[in-house]
């Protein structure tokens, strides 16, 4: 797979957010935004699992950013709890759209892993309330929503839910309770840990599977 591969940086609530745009070389059907896991436990945009739901986008033709949450990397400010860095990916989408409108103006995949489903879920749900576009696909890997909810969450009924059966972060419990309170099926990886270690092909064709409907779903 080709890939263009670019530093940028977007403005948000903190200051300046770096971020990794990966561009397909053939046609660009969208945009995904892929948020990486916990900031203060060495989460960052090339989080082995973000960069493969990143390949899985852009593989699909989406032209795919994966930021630095604040504190991380060249992103300013400190760890607020996915309060402020749910706002600064709020801040994000909207100077996407503006810089790059041929891309927004396409499909739309949200994803996140760990820390970042907890901000995946909840930027879905702002933009929501503020009666803004929304993402065509949800996709939450290893979720961590409940930990670090700020409001109230609505997820659509196609989000894509993925955990690891053996996950030693977030028990499989805890995923089984987000998805049994908003009525979501979820795809359960036998023993397969919080990093999906020696499971990523699986989870990157759980993804690419998620992305053709979402294809089939606009046609």
């Amino acid at each position: 797979m080709q890939v263009r591969t670019e530093i940028l940086s977007f403005d948000g609530e903190a200051g300046n957010i770096e971020c990794a745009i990966d561009r397909p070389m053939g046609e660009v059907r969208g945009w995904a935004l892929v948020l990486h896991p916990h900031p203060l436990h060495g989460g960052t945009r090339d989080n082995k699992v973000v960069t493969t739901i990143g390949r899985a986008c852009v593989e699909h033709g989406l032209v795919t950013l994966r930021p630095n949450f604040r504190g991380v990397g060249a992103s300013d400010g400190e760890f607020d709890q996915a309060r402020g860095e749910t706002a600064d990916m709020f801040a994000l989408v909207e100077q996407f759209r503006q810089r790059f409108p041929e891309a927004a103006g396409g499909q739309w995949a949200l994803a996140g892993f760990s820390f970042g489903t907890s901000v995946a879920a909840q930027l879905y749900s702002e933009l929501a309330a503020q009666s803004r576009p929304t993402p065509d696909r949800l996709i939450l890997a290893g979720s961590a929503v409940e930990r670090f909810r700020h409001r109230d969450v609505s997820v659509p009924d196609d989000t894509l839910l993925i955990h690891g059966e053996a996950d030693e972060v977030v028990p499989l419990a805890e995923a089984m309770e987000f998805a049994r309170t908003h009525g979501l099926p979820m795809v359960v990886m036998p023993d397969a840990s919080h990093f999906f270690h020696g499971r990523l092909i699986t989870l990157r064709g759980l993804v690419q599977q998620s992305l053709k409907a979402m294809a089939s779903c606009a046609g």
